[in-house]
This record gives C-alpha cells, sequence and structure tokens, in this order.
C-alpha cells in the first residue's frame, strides 16, 4: 500500500498539482475502509448520519476552538444547548454541568479527575504525594480505558480493583462491596466506582441501582460509562437496562457510537454544578479576562484541560434537531430489533452457539461449529481448534470483500476465540442483512 499510495512528502518543496492532488484523494478513498458499508460489523461505530455529517463539514468549515464566546459564540450556545437537552434525557438535575471531549476515554478521565478532586480539593496543589494510597473499581468486563488512566492519573494499575462480573457480563454488587471492605482494611482509600452501560464485547449493563446503593453507603463517587449503551436512552422498549443511571455522580455517553455521529462525539456529564470549573481552572489571563464587554460566563473554556478544544456539538445538534427525539428512537428500535432477529435465527440454527443468554444491546457473540465437530468430545484440543474458527472465517470474509466482523478472547472467563458481530443505526439495518452474514459465515466455516 506504501508503494501504491506514494505518500513521501520529500519531492513536496514545490508541491503537486490539482489534478495529481485529486489522483492522491481517490486513491485514499480506494484504500480505505468503508465504514458506512452494511457488512461492517467490526467496531462499536459504523456509517455516518447524514445530518451529522453535514454538521460537521460546517463546524470545520468555520474552524473555531471552543473556548471564548468572542471566537465562537453561536457553537458554545450550540453546545449548551445539547448538554441541556442531554441532561434531560439521563434524568440529571437541570443544575448539571457538563463538556464535550475527544472521545470516550477522556470523558471517562473526566469523571477520575473530579472524584478525586472532590475528595481530596488539595491534590490541585499538593499532588498525588499528598494523598492516601486510592482505590478505584470497575468490573471484569469494563473499558481498558480504566487501566490506561490508572497509569496516567499516578494512581497505579494495581490500585485499579477488577470486580467479579456474572456469565452474563454484569458487575456483581455483592462482590463490589466484598472488594470496597477489603481495600478499607488493607489501607486504601475508595474514591471511584466505575459502571458500564454496553460493555465492548458482551453490551452487559451493570445493575446501577444496587451499585448506587453501595456507593451512597461508602460516600464513593458513581461514575457510568454509558459511552455505548447510553443511546438505549431513546428507546422506550430497550432502555430499561438504564434505571439508576440517574442516580450517578457523572457519566460519559458517545453518540458517535450506536447513534451514528460524526467521530468523535463524545459527551460528559457531572451532577456537581461548579466542580469542573474549580478543578480544572488556570485562569490564563490571555484568554478569561474578568472585564470583557459581555457576560464571561460563557467563556466554558477553563473548565476543559484542553485549551484548543473542536465543536463536536454541532453535529449532533443538527441530528436531533432533523430527526428529533422519535426519530432517533426509530433508527434505535430497528438496530436492536434486527440484531434480535440475528442472535434468534444463530440460536436456532445448527452450529451457532451464543454466549451469553440475553441481548441487551446489539452485541451478538457466538462460536461457529463446523459441522466435522459437532459430535467430538469438547478437550482442550477441541477447544484450540475452535479457536482457530473465527480469525480463519474473518480472514475469508475481508479477503473477498464480503464483511468485516470482529473476534477475541475472554481470557478472565476462560473463552477461546469467539465472533462479536456488532451493529449500529447507520445504515439502517436489515433481517436480509442477518441472513446474507450467517450464510457467509457457515459458508467459508464449513470450507476450513
Amino acid at each position: 500500500m506504501q508503494a501504491i499510495l506514494k505518500l513521501s512528502l520529500d519531492d513536496a518543496a514545490d508541491g503537486v498539482d490539482d489534478e495529481k492532488l485529486k489522483k492522491f484523494c481517490q486513491n485514499i478513498l480506494k484504500y480505505s475502509v468503508k465504514t458506512g458499508h452494511r457488512h461492517f460489523y467490526i467496531q462499536l461505530y459504523g456509517g455516518t448520519d447524514y445530518y451529522g455529517l453535514a454538521g460537521s463539514w460546517i463546524t470545520d468549515a468555520l474552524n473555531t476552538s471552543q473556548y471564548t464566546f468572542e471566537v465562537a459564540p453561536a457553537l458554545i450556545l450550540v453546545e449548551q444547548e445539547v448538554l441541556k437537552k442531554t441532561t434531560k434525557l439521563f434524568g440529571y438535575p437541570e443544575e448539571t454541568d457538563g463538556i464535550l471531549c475527544p472521545g470516550g476515554s477522556i470523558s471517562n478521565m473526566y469523571g477520575l479527575v473530579l472524584a478525586r478532586y472532590k475528595a481530596f480539593p488539595n491534590i490541585k496543589e499538593d499532588g498525588m504525594a499528598a494523598l492516601p494510597r486510592l482505590a478505584l473499581f470497575a468490573s471484569e468486563d469494563s473499558h481498558y480505558s480504566l487501566l490506561k488512566l490508572s497509569n496516567w492519573l499516578g494512581i497505579g494499575t494495581k490500585n485499579l480493583i477488577k470486580v467479579r462480573s456474572d456469565d452474563e457480563g454484569r458487575m456483581i454488587p455483592e462482590q463490589l462491596e466484598v472488594e470496597l471492605k477489603k481495600a478499607v482494611a488493607e489501607g486504601m482509600t475508595p474514591f471511584f466506582v466505575n459502571a458500564t452501560a454496553g460493555t465492548t464485547v458482551l453490551g452487559a449493563f451493570d445493575p446501577f441501582e444496587e451499585i448506587a446503593d453501595i456507593c451512597k453507603k461508602y460516600g464513593v463517587w458513581m461514575h457510568v460509562d454509558a459511552c455505548w449503551g447510553g443511546s438505549l436512552k431513546f428507546s422506550e422498549k430497550y432502555g430499561t437496562v438504564l434505571k439508576g443511571i440517574e442516580r450517578s455522580d457523572s457519566l460519559a455517553w458517545n453518540p458517535h457510537k450506536l447513534l451514528g455521529a460524526p467521530l468523535q462525539c463524545s459527551i460528559f456529564l457531572v451532577r456537581h454544578k461548579g466542580l469542573m470549573h474549580a478543578c480544572n481552572s488556570a485562569a490564563a489571563n490571555y484568554l478569561f479576562q474578568q472585564d470583557k464587554f459581555y457576560d464571561v460566563s460563557y467563556d466554558i473554556g477553563d473548565k476543559s484541560v484542553q485549551c484548543g478544544r473542536k465543536d463536536d456539538a454541532f453535529k449532533l445538534w443538527l441530528m436531533w434537531k432533523a430527526r428529533g427525539d422519535n426519530g432517533l428512537t426509530k433508527l434505535v428500535d430497528n438496530a436492536m430489533s434486527v440484531s434480535d432477529y440475528l442472535r434468534n435465527k444463530m440460536a436456532s440454527r445448527p452450529g451457532f452457539e451464543m454466549v451469553t443468554k440475553t441481548k441487551p444491546l446489539t452485541n451478538v457473540c457466538f462460536y461457529y461449529i463446523p459441522s466435522n465437530m459437532r459430535n467430538q468430545e469438547r478437550t482442550e484440543e477441541w477447544w484450540n481448534k475452535i479457536s482457530e474458527v473465527a480469525p480463519k472465517v474473518k480472514e475469508q470474509l475481508i479477503l473477498n470483500g464480503i464483511a468485516v466482523i470482529a473476534y477475541n478472547p475472554i481470557t478472565h472467563r476462560n473463552l477461546k476465540n469467539l465472533f462479536r458481530l456488532v451493529l449500529t443505526c447507520h445504515p439502517p439495518p436489515k433481517t436480509a442483512d442477518m441472513d446474507y452474514i450467517i450464510g457467509q459465515i457457515e459458508k467459508y466455516a464449513e470450507n476450513l
């Protein structure tokens, strides 16, 4: 691909003409993965909402930064409206604060930083050396960003306590309480519990009500990583799995995932108004002068860890304005309904074995057992062979230009490589697509 694309900039002293540039652009498009293809099933994002794409073009053309009202007046008001609507969507109080972030990992970071600051305000000046040994808690199935952030924030990866999950991938509340007591007994100070709304692999939702009760009992901050599953809030039929999320101290939600907003679009909410500014403010006097001719409360940049910050709100605002709550609900319900169809079809078909009994999100995790292995004893050697099925089928689907699907082991459950197929709202999936991909998996698995 390096040879085809000819990407070197060493010969760019005088630039190239527009026709050559056009050819470069065409090649980039040609040799890139088409994430909007009907059979792109590998990630927790996919095709782009057209309204969102139009919004993204407009904000790129405006080329401004979200720190002061004097350089981004309209777009700051857009962000505030999106945060206001999102606050209502998740049942948070009106005085909630928030920000749009460059991805869910950064949204989770805001939750950690604010939880630590609320518990120990002296961290801002004195640093980690002045604090006791901190402990944070997340399920075995939680996102790996918590591990990275434990390192980045100086907490230490050993102090991220992994709480056991049940067979469906949900945190076990009783086990959380056991781990909290154990940490205290070992001289640690618990300060943060991460609950997940839609785990990356299984799509599991932790029991938020029970976790909220435990966090309240021990005086610990509750954050919900709803980056993947938060969009179910639009669905009356499927959104019951989010019951109790409104009791959290903070949450992260990525509309660029299931909902199809263009990358990146990640929202962080915190119910403690003013905490973000108190924690993050640096009062740079070349940006945030207090004697400006307008209301400086609209200079929102000082509550952010970033200085330059791209507007990621307008693309979501345009989608929401165009489709309304009801239009977004239809998109979410369709993706969920079609994934239900896929799971049910597989469950009734020879060779397919589902990994979990429930499917609260669009993740469909399964094994395919080729017909010549179905009546064999399931020894370690047998499982090692089954572990090769998903990688080899994926390879054939890609090389033949058919589909892109995911596979992975779940090591803490001692599960070998399994298929993971994920649906999103764009392009709206159809049952015919599911029939097709089932047939293709069977075809290539049987030919191994």
